[in-house]
């Protein structure tokens, strides 16, 4: 894979710093301070039918629905629609691997193989490689919209969008001057956030997180095992729960799904030569013995995706992966960045490149399905200690440490992959970035509830069917 900043690591630092701020002619701080549609904006509606088009059509209702909810949820759903508003602006041209849907409720604690607590980003169907902003807006937009849906003030939406902003930028300076090693290793985990909580708030956000840690650890994968299977004459088996989650013995009344089962093994065994080889020695302990189509988040509502039960000891020795169809990035028509020949693999690079600690069960492969058409998927383990924040809960000083430890957390993730030495040189020690992205995060969240009323119009006119979510 390339590396964005490969072509700035080997220079010195100095030059490296020149070349950031160098980078302020293409596209000065202030410059991103606003979002004002031009006149050839495609039609919103238009991009989520485009996304629609391929995806499975008895669940395409259930996507609109779910966007359908609140601008907060639209906005979740609509990372093509932000990524084609982002393509025409002034562009800083500092690279890094973009998360590609910094939405904050991509942010959340996680497990690490370790069996450690991290915050940390989870979603990177998106991931490509773009200008560092483009992350950084998205992340910023998200917070305005839910500061607004908490019936936060202005000035308050204006705070928790400062903050985030600014902890970005001062962790990135932090970075810039760090061993390249330290920047590799460095982790926000759960007790590096509580302290980080216990001197800036009072007890109450320290409580939230203690809470927050106990439910993540235990959403296990043998709670998504009771959850999701039951005892069956035939043993265990994943349960009904359609449309949510389908097993794949209910589809095969369709005779169209006939093959689906072959399909689904020749899917794990490809997976399986994508892992290492003592993780591959590991999933051969197990046995495939149920598969279920099931549907996930608000964007990804109608692709493909399935939750497979491997067995390994006995019934009470599960593994739950979940293999996700990966399509092209929404980002990859706005950049001219590298392509790749299994998207399910660029998913996983890109994962691994900006996560300080990833799946000991990612993988990716790629299978030809019933229509004849070559689909690409990415695999993980379903659930293991993943805890949900959850914006819409939070009071305007809970929100703007949430919106902290993700731009702190953004940041770490684009040191990663970027130059911290250049990226912190353009953004400078004043807060002019700060405040230009809090414009733009206001401006953009207008946007969206235009968008989100477009929706709404859409499926009053019966242009687009929407299903209760």
């Amino acid at each position: 894979m390339t590396v964005p900043s490969a072509f700035t690591a080997s220079l010195p630092p100095a030059e490296r710093a020149a070349y950031g701020r160098k980078a302020r002619g293409r596209a000065s701080r202030s410059c991103h301070g606003w979002y004002e549609a031009g006149p050839h904006r495609p039609d919103p509606v238009d991009l989520l039918e485009s996304q629609s088009a391929d995806r499975v059509p008895a669940l395409v209702p259930t996507r609109y629905g779910r966007m359908l909810e609140s601008p907060f949820r639209f906005h979740r759903g609509a990372a093509a629609v932000m990524a084609a508003d982002l393509a025409p602006l002034p562009s800083s041209g500092l690279q890094v691997q973009l998360c590609g849907d910094a939405h904050p409720l991509n942010f959340r604690l996680l497990a690490s193989p370790e069996r450690r607590l991290v915050f940390d980003i989870n979603d990177f169907d998106e991931t490509l490689a773009g200008p560092f902003e483009w992350d950084v807006k998205r992340l910023a937009a998200g917070l305005v919209i839910a500061a607004r849906a908490n019936g936060f003030s202005l000035k308050e939406q204006n705070r928790t969008v400062r903050a985030c902003v600014r902890a970005y930028r001062l962790r990135m300076r932090e970075f810039s001057g760090m061993p390249t090693l330290d920047i590799w290793y460095a982790q926000d985990d759960a007790d590096h956030v509580r302290q980080l909580l216990a001197t800036e708030a009072e007890g109450e956000a320290e409580h939230r997180l203690r809470d927050a840690a106990a439910r993540a650890r235990t959403r296990t994968h043998m709670r998504a095992f009771a959850k999701l299977t039951r005892v069956t004459a035939e043993g265990r088996r994943i349960t009904p729960d359609p449309p949510l989650v389908t097993p794949l013995r209910d589809l095969l009344t369709d005779p169209s799904e006939a093959g689906r089962e072959a399909e689904l093994r020749s899917l794990v065994d490809g997976y399986g030569r994508t892992l290492a080889p003592e993780r591959r020695h590991l999933l051969r302990h197990y046995r495939l013995v149920d598969m279920a189509r099931k549907v996930v988040g608000v964007g990804s509502v109608g692709t493909r995706c399935w939750v497979l039960l491997l067995l390994g000891r006995d019934d009470d020795d599960p593994l739950l992966l979940q293999a996700k169809e990966a399509s092209e990035s929404v980002l990859a028509p706005h950049t001219g960045g590298e392509r790749y020949d299994n998207q399910g693999r660029r998913v996983v690079t890109g994962q691994r490149l900006i996560q300080t600690t990833s799946d000991i069960f990612l993988g990716w492969t790629h299978v030809t399905g019933l229509d004849g058409k070559g689909r690409d998927f990415y695999v993980r383990q379903l659930w293991d200690w993943k805890g949900i924040a959850r914006p819409e809960t939070m009071d305007p000083r809970l929100l703007s440490l949430f919106g902290r430890l993700c731009g702190a957390c953004l940041a770490r993730a684009h040191a990663r992959s970027g130059d911290p030495v250049a990226l912190a040189a353009y953004l400078g020690g004043s807060d002019r970035f700060d405040r230009a992205l809090t414009e733009f995060a206001r401006s953009y969240a207008d946007q969206n509830d235009r968008d989100h009323t477009a929706l709404q119009a859409a499926c009053r006119s019966g242009r687009i069917m929407a299903a209760p979510a």
